[in-house]
């Protein structure tokens, strides 16, 4: 169970940015995840790191304590409902002081976490390895979002396929509180015809004529492309989107305009070497899709900290203490 303290003193200091880009707002996102899907994952999670005895429990005991969680960066904080699973099915009840998707800075306790000191410890690490990443990716997503923003370009910014086995669903949720689209969740989601579908089946034009005959009317049909042949091809054949794969800045505004010109309702996306450096030189008319591999990939995390408080002590530090 939690609760969103909105009269505590710490959210008036919690800067709110939903609405940063195309991409969803915080509050649907936490309106799309399913309880039986995050309550599977918690359960796996605690079942991989506690799959048997619980040694260094008997230690702490069955006492019930309360513990702080700190945000030790400053970022955007994101991955509550599944830090909420994971205490639940320990019996914890946690309480927070900020809400997800906020950006949160200076450095502050957002949450606190109350029972028994074993089923506290039992959940820490797990709780920290899910919210450190999907804030970590959260905090990027929103920083392209906003750069891609401010260069006045209304297209989207997305994630890819590039995600942690096991983890996809919390990476993809955390884009959605980053202010960015996923793309397509799964295999099943939407026909993406790469080179290796080409080759092996002739031609683009051959394999999505195979991909529709399968997918019907309802399932997109994207195709990656590296040349205005290719792409020319794949629209014509009937292709929802097309991708055009690792293309300098320059020779994608010529290709996606010609494109445009003969395909107006085509759908353009652009991948491959963008960075927050070059995000910009993307942003371009007749682009409506950028993706980036590396929101899902070689993130970094932003740090949290989870620690018993102690009466007298400064839960930041409980080394420290209050006089």
């Amino acid at each position: 169970m939690a609760t969103v303290l909105n009269g505590d003193k710490s959210v008036s200091r919690t800067r709110r940015n939903d609405s940063v880009g195309p991409g969803m707002s915080s509050p649907i996102a936490l309106h799309i995840l399913t309880p039986i899907s995050v309550k599977r994952l918690a359960r796996e999670w605690l079942q991989e790191d506690t799959p048997g005895f619980d040694f260094a429990g008997f230690v702490v005991g069955e006492r019930e304590e309360v513990a702080v969680l700190l945000m030790k960066e400053a970022g955007v904080i994101a991955g509550i409902p599944f830090v909420d699973a994971i205490f639940k099915e320990l019996d914890c009840i946690v309480h927070w002081y900020v809400q997800e998707g906020d950006y949160i800075d200076p450095v502050k306790t957002v949450a606190s976490v109350t029972g028994k000191v074993r089923h506290l410890l039992l959940g820490e690490r797990v709780a920290l390895n899910c919210i450190t990443r999907s804030s970590g990716i959260a905090t990027v997503a929103r920083k392209l979002a906003k750069i891609a923003s401010a260069s006045g370009w209304r297209g989207e910014i997305a994630g890819t396929r590039k995600t942690t086995p096991g983890f996809r669903l919390v990476e993809k949720y955390a884009l959605l509180v980053g202010g960015v689209s996923t793309h397509r969740h799964d295999l099943s989601s939407m026909i993406m015809l790469k080179d290796n579908h080409i080759w092996t089946a002739g031609s683009i034009s051959q394999a999505v004529k195979d991909a529709r005959m399968v997918g019907g009317f309802s399932t997109k049909i994207e195709v990656e492309c590296r040349s205005l042949i290719e792409a020319t091809e794949a629209a014509g054949a009937g292709a929802d989107i097309v991708m055009l794969d690792n293309f300098s800045p320059q020779s994608a505004e010529e290709t996606a305009s010609n494109l445009k010109l003969s395909f107006p309702s085509i759908i353009i996306e652009i991948s491959g070497g963008i960075n927050e450096d070059n995000l910009c030189d993307f942003c371009l008319d007749s682009v409506d899709v950028i993706s980036l591999g590396k929101l899902t990939q070689g993130y970094s995390t932003i740090d949290f900290s989870l620690k018993i408080q102690k009466e007298g002590h400064d839960p930041s530090n409980p080394t420290v203490r209050i006089l």
